[in-house]
């Protein structure tokens, strides 16, 4: 089966302001890297989709696929914090009043070309046909043992007390850790190789710029990468090594993340 990982835009754009870019990272499950890249705008998005995906395909995407609550968080969204906030990490609220709902409009396109959504309660991971799934690259970072993280790795958001000046060159430094441990995947179950393709091997040749929005293109691609060794992992080891966030949701379809766990970061009554 294909994996498909996507940093998707959460914002769709406007005639008057093009979207934010999208990360795209395609690779098979031996852990070869067979696309990546990135796309502007939900139409870019799935038109790399259809040509990339396989009649066997699993879809991983950061960013809200299924959204019903009228207000607050999606259950998903509070686990998170719940269940991994003591390595700083948690979730934005997305609801029905949310402006920013790409992912939403992403799953309801694809459903109308026959995939189907992949929600990962009952455990059972597709073996065929095309699944799309909601993933939160955060989760794998400190969930995964293999990237060795204690916390969030400081690559994205400023924390407020930190000058931007100062911010700037941590959060190069902190991408450059990151991807020298994701490199260390091609030799983990599973593995993915980064420098199994030119894009993605480029992250390896090339230092973290310190300039917004050069950095942001990059990170883009670097949790796309990180969303599709979700899904590896999720096809190799279910729920051994991953836990469903969202169960018990009483909406429907139900909202959910797949999210790898280690054993102190599972919920009550999870495996």
């Amino acid at each position: 089966m294909r994996v498909i990982g996507i940093d998707l835009a959460w914002g769709e754009g406007s005639d008057q302001k093009l979207a934010n870019e999208t990360g795209l990272v395609a690779a098979d499950q031996s852990g070869e890297v067979v696309d990546a890249g990135w796309a502007s705008g939900l139409d870019q998005t799935v038109e790399w989709i259809k040509r990339v995906a396989k009649t066997d395909t699993l879809l991983m995407v950061d960013a809200p696929l299924v959204v019903s609550n009228l207000s607050g968080q999606r259950l998903c969204e509070k686990q998170v914090g719940q269940r991994y906030g003591r390595w700083k990490v948690s979730a934005n609220s997305t609801n029905l009043g949310s402006r920013r709902l790409a992912g939403v409009r992403l799953l309801r396109t694809l459903e109308d070309t026959g995939w189907r959504y992949h929600d990962g309660c009952d455990g059972v991971r597709p073996a065929a046909g095309r699944h799309i799934a909601e993933v939160y690259p955060y989760t794998t970072l400190v969930g995964s043992w293999e990237l060795g993280y204690d916390e969030r790795p400081v690559y994205k958001r400023r924390p407020r007390s930190m000058p931007l000046s100062e911010f700037r060159a941590r959060r190069a430094a902190n991408c450059d850790d990151l991807v020298g441990r994701l490199a260390t995947l091609c030799t983990a179950d599973p593995r993915i190789d980064v420098t199994s393709h030119p894009i993605t091997g480029s992250l390896l040749d090339e230092a973290s710029p310190l300039d917004d929005r050069r950095y942001k293109h990059r990170e883009d691609l670097i949790d796309a990468v990180v969303c599709a060794w979700t899904g590896l992992l999720w096809l190799a080891h279910g729920l051994k090594r991953c836990q469903i966030l969202g169960i018990g949701d009483p909406l429907t379809p139900m909202a959910t993340i797949i999210a790898p766990a280690r054993p102190e970061q599972r919920g009550p009554g999870t495996p």
